[in-house]
């Protein structure tokens, strides 16, 4: 049986985990460099097969998921991670920073990634990590627009990759979508439901991790 991490930001979401064969649990707390130190301290109690980054999050306007969906990430994408230089953004690779490797601000997602959203129908693309939560139209646009293939946006993902990818470690993140990322309504999120579709697809998709 493989051993599969999965790394969540909250107790509240680590209750309602289903139980599912292989897996392991850690509770990070908020934020990519929470994510990346938890997900080292489990992979050095054991290494598995593969870590997982689960949570809630924000979907993009533009990248067709809506809330109660959930979306699987095609690469894990440190947004924010880079330079201004007046109003335009530089990422890592402009900057000649590499992330790891040949790696700059996204990380591939395993192979196993696309076979998930397949299983579970949830939406497939990138997703943004950002240490501060979206909360105008106009910073989504923004984003929107450097990052066209976005489809959700997180807090915790490419953290949890980055430290599985130091290691050799495949790595998906899955969240459900609790709200629309843009100008900050939070009346108008929906946890329950979110939590509820990712869980869902979790039972329903795991067998493409096995």
């Amino acid at each position: 049986m493989k051993d599969i991490l999965v790394v969540v930001a909250t107790e509240l979401e680590a209750q309602r985990l289903p139980k599912l064969p292989g897996m392991r649990t850690r509770v990070s707390g908020i934020g990519a460099v929470n994510a990346a130190l938890e997900t080292q301290l489990g992979i050095l109690e054991q290494r598995p097969d593969l870590v997982l980054s689960v949570g809630i999050g924000g979907a993009y306007p533009e990248g067709g998921a809506k809330i109660g969906d959930v979306v699987v990430a095609s690469q894990m994408v440190y947004a924010a991670l880079g330079a201004m230089d007046g109003a335009q953004f530089l990422n890592l690779k402009e900057l000649g920073f590499a992330l790891v490797g040949n790696i700059f601000n996204t990380i591939p997602a395993a192979s196993q990634a696309r076979g998930f959203a397949q299983l579970s129908n949830a939406k497939f693309g990138a997703i943004l990590t950002l240490e501060t939560v979206t909360g105008s139209d106009a910073r989504a646009i923004e984003l929107e627009r450097l990052f066209p293939d976005a489809i959700g946006e997180g807090m915790e993902g490419a953290g949890v990759a980055h430290a599985a990818l130091k290691h050799g470690i495949p790595s998906v993140e899955i969240r459900g979508i609790s709200n629309f990322v843009g100008a900050r309504n939070r009346s108008g999120w929906r946890i329950g439901a979110a939590l509820r579709a990712l869980f869902q697809s979790l039972e329903v998709g795991w067998k493409a991790f096995e």
